[in-house]
Formats: structure tokens, sequence, C-alpha cells
């Protein structure tokens, strides 16, 4: 790939990320690699300037990330429209979503610019929380929207409907709407299935039901969700990839389908997703 740039998000509280950063910014520019840095990556490095976020994507070719699941998770956000190609370099615990570890890096680099590499798409989804019929907010999410109750230990009462049909009320502490990338994420410890990211379709998760019948449904990817809070609950709240709240009232309706963006991630032809299944959650083990 004749890269022309590559924009490097990092999570600054991993021990060695300045150490790599100082790095691998010197091994791109040495290499002539246009090196896009955002305010918190140029500040590590006691450069001036770095652009904010949200700039980074819409310049870069390639966005590469030196964190953990969550930080890709803010790349995908970042990334979004534009679909850039993510790699994702491991600094924490074994990720679903980074692709390389730490002593691998510049291997797995070399192996980007000479094309060496697959994109794997992935689902996301759209989301606008309509109140009194208005969009009072909206996001597109890689894994997950749930919508939950706050910190009182009432349950919140959900109506959910699929294509505009009835499909059920839901008692208890909330429901997750996950892509399958999202699948080995929150639903997973609530009880849901895995699903491949491969398989298109979108997972309903139900958080501790009132009702023990209530189990995950799993519907097409093509499908629009529309989960209505019917409770009078302070506290609840629809929140994006973990990472962003919505403070919900009675009568908020979240609308959730497949977005029409995919976010691409650079992986390598022997990395396979099993392996990872297998690894992280300790199958086979004993």
């Amino acid at each position: 790939m004749k890269s022309k740039s590559i924009g490097i998000l990092t999570k600054p509280k991993f021990p060695e990320v300045k150490t790599t950063l100082h790095a691998v910014v010197s091994w791109l520019r040495e290499r002539r690699i246009d090196v896009i840095l955002d305010h918190t990556s140029a500040t590590l490095l006691g450069e001036p300037g770095g652009l904010q976020k949200t700039q980074l994507a819409g310049k870069a070719d390639v966005l590469l990330v030196l964190g953990g699941d969550g930080t890709m998770l803010n790349a995908a956000r970042l990334a979004g429209e534009r679909g850039i190609p993510i790699l994702g370099v491991n600094m924490g615990g074994l990720g679903f979503l980074t692709e390389v570890r730490l002593e691998h890096l510049y291997p797995s680099l070399d192996r980007v610019f000479a094309n060496e590499f697959v994109l794997d798409e992935r689902l996301m989804l759209r989301t606008h929380v309509h109140r009194h019929g208005e969009t009072v907010a909206h996001g597109v999410v890689l894994n997950d929207v749930v919508i939950s109750k706050g910190t009182l230990a009432r349950m919140i009462e959900l109506k959910i409907a699929i294509q505009g049909r009835f499909v059920t009320n839901l008692r208890g502490d909330g429901l997750i709407v996950s892509t399958p990338t999202g699948s080995t994420a929150y639903s997973l410890s609530a009880g849901g299935p895995i699903v491949n990211p491969a398989v298109q379709a979108l997972m309903l998760t139900p958080i501790c039901p009132h009702t023990l019948t209530h189990r995950p449904l799993i519907v097409p990817g093509n499908v629009e969700i529309e989960v209505t809070l019917t409770s009078r609950d302070d506290g609840a709240m629809a929140t994006l990839d973990g990472q962003v709240g919505i403070a919900m009232s009675q009568g908020d309706t979240t609308v959730i389908s497949a977005s029409e963006h995919r976010t691409r991630l650079i992986r390598f032809p022997e990395s396979d997703y099993y392996d990872v299944l297998r690894e992280k959650l300790k199958w086979g083990d004993g």
C-alpha cells in the first residue's frame, strides 16, 4: 500500500506507550511516511501542535492504534464515514480487535506497506435517540448500544419493536443491542451468544430480565430496532460502545440499525478468529 499518511492514536496510560510511540514515529519518518498525531500523542513526544482526535481520521490514510480494545472502539467511531483501514497494536491484555502484538509491530508495518494484508469489514450500528419527535442524540458504534437503568435498584421497562412491529415489553436492568463484533463484549457477560463477525446479524440481549423466558434474540442485519423507555426512571441511559452516555427520559425511543459504513480492520492471513477466542476465553484449558 502506497500509504501517504498514518494517523496514530494512543492510550497514554499504558506504561510502554511513550517509548513505543517515540520509536515508531522515528521508524516511519525514516521511511518518509507522513505521521499525523493527535494532541495526546504530540504531547507525549514533546512536539508542538497535534490535531483533535476528530480531525485525525479526516487527514490520515491509515490509523495505527497503540492501545487496547477500548482505543480501537474509539478509532472505529473516528474512522466512521471514511472507513480508513485500522491497524491495532495490542498494548494491554490480548484483545479481540487489536491484531498485532507489540513485538511484531515493525514486521507488521512492513507487511502493510507491501500490501500483504486483508481488510476485515465489520458491521457497525447507527443509533438515534428521539424525544417528542426530535433527534436529541446520534452516533455510530462498532460494539453495542446499551439501554440500562440508573443507579437505583429498580427495574426499567422497555418496549421493543422490529421493523415497526411490536415484539415485546421487557422489564429488567436493560437491553444490549450488539453487532457480531460486540457479541464477545458486554453481551457475552449478559449470557448472549458468540457470533462470528462474518455473520451479518444484530443481537438483542436482555440484562437480568424479570421474566426468565426472555432470551437473547438474533435478527437479520438489515432490520430497524426501536427501543422505547416506557417506565418513569431517573437515571436511565443509552450508552454507545461503553464510551458515550445519553440520559433517557420516559417516552424516549432509541432507533438502531446497521450503518452503511463499515469498520475496516487490517488483518494478516495467518491470524484466525477462533485462535483469539480460544486464547481470550481460555477454552480447553485444564
